[in-house]
């Protein structure tokens, strides 16, 4: 996990900050008698969310960043923002993806307060329904704003949950499953947030693809990599179906998804390392939880405590 802070009231030295940490860019302030900018950075692999504090007028004109941007406005505004086919402004509460990964945009920011989430594009393709091997087109966000109002409070629910409970605790940020699944987690947030060229309706030949013993190689894929972070795209391939006949097939068959019969097992593992763990040893139940994925310790309460009737730590402790 990777963290930094900066704090500067020079103008030229927070340009050169901004192009590093995002794409190159020229910026402009309107009120030079103010010039302060507050970042905070914290970031995984795939993904990054910075906290931004700029207590001035600047314009802004960024080349592309090659990344999904997700920007959800705490106070101020965003104004003038314009990409290919776009002009609009934004202000507190919204949540918008700046611009596709290859388009430049530019804009001006009014004294704003506001955080900046930028993802892998790859991610969404990973997490989509029509995500094939076969396929050469990767899945792209048609539009910069939610379907719904509900789809956006969504999508700020999620953004707050990766960064409170995921990237504010490096521990739990560098444990592998955590990271993995946050991200699915947030990429798949994102494709039902936003319009996107993708499709969930299985084809006829996916349907028929999803027979049983697709999913049973699809089971048996996930009992033996449970311990390593999976995607419904490994696991499609490792069963020989696209994802759309992969999420048939457990639907179908098990009445589950992929992803819900992964956690499963990775609770049973984590139910009998609880088991054999001794807390003498400085075993705890968030660091075994966290080991199998689970990064919220009141959530991973409430499904150990509904697949086995007792609490995490009564097991730790009783076994």
């Amino acid at each position: 996990m990777e963290t930094l802070t900066f704090d500067s009231e020079d103008l030229d030295r927070t340009e050169e900050f901004l192009s590093h940490a995002y794409a190159r860019m020229r910026i402009g302030n309107g009120t030079p008698d103010s010039s302060r900018a507050r970042i905070h950075r914290s970031a995984i692999d795939a993904v990054s969310v910075d906290e931004l504090d700029l207590d001035f007028e600047m314009s802004y004109a960024v080349t592309p960043l090659g990344r999904i941007c997700l920007c959800v406005v705490h106070e101020g505004t965003i104004e003038d923002h314009v990409y290919q086919g776009v002009s609009d402004s934004f202000g507190p509460g919204d949540v918008v993806s700046l611009a596709p990964p290859e388009l430049p945009y530019a804009g001006r920011v009014r004294s704003a307060r506001y955080n900046i989430t930028m993802l892998d594009p790859e991610l969404l393709t990973q997490v989509a329904a029509t995500a094939d091997p076969r396929r050469t087109e990767p899945v792209r966000l048609t539009g910069h704003r939610p379907h719904t109002p509900a789809a956006g409070d969504r999508l700020r629910a999620t953004l707050r949950y990766v960064q409170d409970h995921v990237l504010s605790d490096p521990a739990v940020a560098d444990q592998p499953l955590v990271a993995s699944t946050a991200v699915q987690h947030l990429a798949a947030t994102v494709l039902a947030t936003f319009p996107n060229t993708a499709s969930t309706d299985p084809t006829g030949s996916e349907r028929q693809d999803a027979h049983p013993t697709a999913l049973r190689r699809a089971l048996a894929y996930i009992d033996d990599h449970a311990d390593r972070p999976l995607t419904v795209v490994q696991i499609a391939e490792a069963a020989h179906i696209s994802v759309r006949a992969l999420q048939y097939a457990f639907r179908r068959h098990l009445d589950s998804t992929p992803l819900a019969y992964l956690r499963q097992v990775r609770l049973a593992h984590a139910h009998a390392e609880l088991a054999a763990a001794d807390p003498e040893d400085g075993s705890t139940v968030t660091d075994i939880a966290a080991r199998w994925g689970f990064h919220h310790p009141g959530r991973f309460a409430t499904l150990y405590r509904h697949s086995y009737e007792r609490t995490p730590r009564r097991t730790l402790h009783e076994g």
